[in-house]
């Protein structure tokens, strides 16, 4: 790639980043006459990385002939909950609720019970984790708090981590398309000299998820073995649209 060019996609590249925050951004050639040859590709761009945050979902259950009974045993579990996460050392904003549901279940006529109507509640949260190792300690300090499900475990990325792995996507989308370009334009006697427009859609993130089916400990504070999660690499992955300028080879 020659110097013109580097710096016409550095440029451009910046301003794509300067206003990509799930919008399309662009880039035009301001007052130009349209060129007579150009060469349009799309190309995608991917960077990996290490997690930097964890979120844990969790849930406490109960079960009674009362929707006040119900109520309370989760607000007892709530309370419970919530002093050993803040005594491990999460925030109140770690903490979220993501569901909270009480409701009558009534009991199917294959069921063996005495046909009496039963409440079920369940509150559900989510807790943002910002050391990664720290996952599998969090699942444990919330089981032995009274925690009945562990439901899903995700790694992904802080909003600074996730910000650098974009640019770095987005330099690795226009060095493809730049590539891919010249492919197209040595194939048909052309040759690229400079960028015409680039855009791009919204950049994706996929995170790395964990499943914890139904994770419950016998008895709280059973003293077993500690949890341990293995976590993988998150993904950004970005799509760019660009037009070069060609003119006929020599």
């Amino acid at each position: 790639m020659d110097r013109r060019l580097i710096g016409a996609l550095a440029i451009v590249v910046v301003v794509l980043l300067a206003g990509c925050a799930g919008i399309v951004g662009s880039a035009d050639a301001p007052d130009e006459a349209e060129p007579e040859r150009t060469v349009e590709v799309t190309a995608s761009g991917e960077a990996t990385a290490e997690p930097d945050r964890a979120t844990i979902t969790v849930a406490v259950e109960a079960r009674g002939d009362s929707p006040q009974a119900v109520r309370e045993e989760i607000a007892n579990d709530d309370e419970a909950l919530r002093a050993a996460l803040a005594e491990w050392g999460l925030e109140d904003d770690q903490i979220r609720t993501t569901r909270y549901d009480v409701r009558q279940e009534r009991p199917r006529p294959e069921d063996d019970s005495d046909g009496s109507t039963q409440y079920v509640g369940i509150h559900q949260y989510e807790l943002e984790i910002h050391d990664v190792d720290a996952v599998g300690e969090v699942i444990d300090v919330s089981i032995d708090a009274g925690a009945d499900r562990v439901q899903r475990i995700q790694f992904g990325l802080s909003d600074e981590r996730e910000s650098e792995l974009r640019t770095t996507a987005f330099e690795n989308a226009v060095e493809n398309a730049d590539a891919n370009a010249r492919t197209l334009a040595n194939s048909t006697g052309l040759e690229i000299v400079d960028v015409y427009t680039i855009s791009t859609t919204d950049h994706r993130v996929s995170p790395y998820t964990a499943r914890a089916d139904a994770a419950v400990a016998e008895e709280p504070g059973d003293g077993g073995a500690p949890t341990r999660i293995e976590s993988g690499e998150v993904t950004v992955n970005v799509d760019v649209h660009i037009v070069f300028e060609a003119e006929s080879g020599a």
